[in-house]
């Protein structure tokens, strides 16, 4: 596909080579990683800057209460996952040998167990209590859902969308619970189409707890607001629990949610308390994270004493300009100005590209370069602010042969709304594709597999001709949608016999007028889905015809493949496609951020909150900070629009890349005047009666008897 592009017509500046990075374990700590490892006694907040060496900072603090006395038992190490705990750990026996083994190190929700174990019964939470994992909790949440009467749609308020999946209503409980949100607000911002149901839910949610009680059941959150709720209300308890731990220390603070700054509140009143974490990366307020309880801190422990870790160890200078101006802009946020002694550089590559496929082209293209200089493929990372946005990448990293890994969300083609769009197009172009007519049909309220199967039969007894359907018995809650699939189709059919087969993008478009309402009553997370059905939309406007677009994807599907890579004798060298939040804590020699436009940086669905803006700010920074060496941002200037009748629309760069920011970049513009309209390809004259050579399909059927 790219491979017919244009080329690169502005000549690219020449690559400097820098020397690598200082190796993460350095024979001294600087002067304020040195200052916060030996603070005493009194609330302690670290803010470590990006690739500042915090871990490292946090290690040597635990060595120094141990070198100091503190018995290694009495502390308490909070982090995101249990391997990270334990890396610690092994890292800190390094350092003081064998006695920092008994460091009580875990997850918040791992800690809470152990807790519970030990203090519950006292509380009358009986110690043999089961923990539900999300499925068994889902399924929980099910059953409620379907005693209380909300899985028949008949009770439906006028106007409102059925009730949600169980899925849906655990999601909602989850943040109910973490943030201590009102139902009500929790849907108001991320399901406001299910705001006629609040009380309804509510009502779920109390069936829910009440079988979990009678159970001797826990869920996931349970186990926090278990603890929570045994500091604040269990006096005697508390006040044990308390006495089990000297010091706290927490990892990567900014990512805490309200009701984990509760727990630290109740179990702290010592002020014995040291968290870590950067303001500038809080950025998991989708999971009920909230920057507040790190600007909040030191209102919230008196006393508190601040650090800052400015010095990078991760990127070279240039890089390190452009991204200390960009979150200079910041409305709220604590002063820091990151410096490295990584001398050389280049600026980071602003670059401008005519559309998605010549950003696709320049990536290829830049990231073959580098992997031919020596950079392996794993040392490169391309990020995106959402999953669907990497899809036409995929597809020509698939067809170059490139190996390469996708964090974050499903392959683009395994995603079932995207399955279920290209059934459609794979029946305009095959009528008889009984497997996209079977999962098309199934598709359709009241459809189950009897009535599907005996619409597929119907079809080819009368040569496939849609409208067949029609005479299919059924109940009468699918005939609708029996009938509007037949019509669909059949004017499609018959619109192309008289004037020409719709081109791939066109298709799509059609189809969608139909699907997307069966999307939006299937999903209840469906505006993400809907983007990545514009996504495809706008993958097909680059194919001449339907064939040669359903080919291509059948051919060469996107999908992480070790497939030959490009040169390098290493089976585990594959590129890095990842969205931004799943890179964060990572970095690479050399990062590619693509689509850095306004409605994607921030995203268009968050442009009218202060507080999600700025959020999107960070977002933007964190994807920028995991570069050491080489850094692309790349912005196309048209994005198709096929959906609002033109070809394409004129994109707005980033409202966080301004004048400042644009200042410490290198500005490169690539691309050529637009090209010719792609034309068909040729076939026969139309009319024409084309004879075979031979019957192919009978010689296929013969290969097993006589068919």
């Amino acid at each position: 596909m790219a491979d017919d592009l244009p080329r690169v017509h502005t000549p690219l500046p020449a690559r400097r080579v820098v020397p690598p990075p200082p190796a993460p374990e350095g024979p001294a700590l600087n002067a304020a990683q040195a200052d916060a490892a030996s603070h005493g006694d009194t609330p302690l907040l670290i803010v470590a800057g990006a690739g500042s060496g915090k871990t490292r900072t946090l290690i040597h603090r635990v060595a120094a209460l141990i070198q100091r006395g503190v018995p290694a038992h009495r502390i308490l190490l909070l982090t995101f996952t249990r391997r990270a705990a334990q890396e610690m750990v092994s890292r800190c026996e390094r350092l003081v040998g064998a006695d920092s083994r008994q460091v009580q190190g875990g997850t918040f929700h791992g800690t809470a167990h152990r807790l519970l174990r030990r203090f519950g019964p006292a509380a009358g939470l009986p110690a043999d209590f089961t923990i539900l994992d999300q499925g068994d909790a889902g399924d929980l949440m099910g059953l409620a859902r379907t005693a209380l009467g909300y899985g028949d749609l008949k009770n439906a308020p006028r106007g409102a969308p059925r009730f949600p999946r169980a899925e849906t209503l655990l999601s909602i409980y989850s943040r109910h619970v973490n943030t201590g949100q009102a139902v009500a607000d929790i849907l108001g911002g991320q399901w406001p189409h299910f705001l006629s149901w609040t009380g309804d839910i509510e009502r779920c949610f109390t069936d829910y707890v009440r079988r979990k009680t009678d159970r001797n059941l826990l869920d996931y959150d349970d186990l926090l607001l278990s603890w929570a709720l045994l500091l604040e209300q269990a006096p005697p308890i508390a006040q044990q629990m308390r006495a089990l731990y000297d010091h706290v220390l927490v990892d990567e603070y900014q990512d805490t949610n309200p009701l984990q700054s509760r727990i630290l509140r109740g179990l702290c009143t010592n002020g014995r308390l040291t968290v870590v974490g950067d303001d500038a990366q809080s950025i998991y307020a989708f999971r009920g994270a909230t920057i507040r309880n790190i600007l909040d801190f030191p209102g919230q422990f008196p006393g508190t004493r601040i650090v800052t870790l400015e010095q990078n160890y991760r990127s070279t200078a240039p890089i390190l300009e452009s991204t200390n101006v960009l979150i200079s802009r910041s409305t709220e946020r604590y002063s820091k100005r990151l410096f490295t002694q990584r001398d050389g550089g280049e600026a980071p590559w602003l670059v401008t590209v005519r559309d998605e496929a010549m950003q696709t082209a320049f990536v290829v293209d830049r990231l073959l370069e580098l992997h031919e200089q020596g950079t392996p493929l794993r040392e490169m990372a391309v990020l995106f602010r959402a999953g669907y946005l990497s899809a036409d990448l995929e597809i020509e990293l698939a067809n170059r042969r490139i190996p390469y890994e996708k964090w974050g969300g499903l392959k683009f083609l395994e995603a079932a709304h995207i399955k279920d769009l290209l059934a459609f197009v794979r029946i305009l172009e095959n009528p008889r594709d009984e497997v996209s007519w079977y999962r098309i049909l199934r598709l359709l309220p009241g459809v189950g597999d009897a009535t599907a199967r005996a619409a597929i039969e119907l079809l080819a007894q009368h040569q496939w001709e849609p409208m067949a359907i029609g005479a299919v018995r059924a109940a009468s809650r699918s005939r609708p949608g029996l009938l509007a699939v037949a019509a669909l189709f059949d004017g499609m059919r018959r619109v192309e016999r008289q004037d020409r087969p719709h081109r791939p993008a066109e298709s799509i478009r059609l189809v969608r007028q139909l699907y997307d309402p069966i999307l939006q009553g299937t999903y209840d997370d469906a505006p993400p889905r809907m983007a990545d059905l514009d996504q495809l939309e706008t993958i097909a406007a680059g194919y001449p015809d339907r064939a040669t677009f359903l080919a291509t994807l059948a051919l060469e599907p996107p999908a992480a493949t070790q497939d030959l890579a490009v040169g390098s004798t290493d089976e585990d060298d594959a590129l890095i496609l990842s969205t931004v939040h799943s890179a964060k804590g990572k970095e690479w020699d050399a990062v590619f951020v693509i689509h850095a436009s306004d409605g994607v940086f921030p995203m268009a669905r968050v442009a009218n909150d202060e507080a999600q803006v700025e959020e999107e700010r960070r977002l933007l920074y964190v994807a920028m900070t995991r570069a050491r060496n080489e850094l692309y941002v790349t912005y196309p200037l048209h994005s198709y629009a096929t959906r609002m009748g033109a070809d394409f629309a004129y994109s707005q760069l980033s409202r966080f890349l301004d004048p400042g920011v644009r200042q410490t970049m290198q500005r490169v513009t690539i691309g050529e005047p637009e090209p010719a309209p792609l034309q068909p390809l040729p076939g026969p004259r139309e009319g024409a009666i084309v004879e075979p050579v031979v019957d192919l399909r009978a010689l296929l059927r013969g290969t097993f008897g006589n068919g």
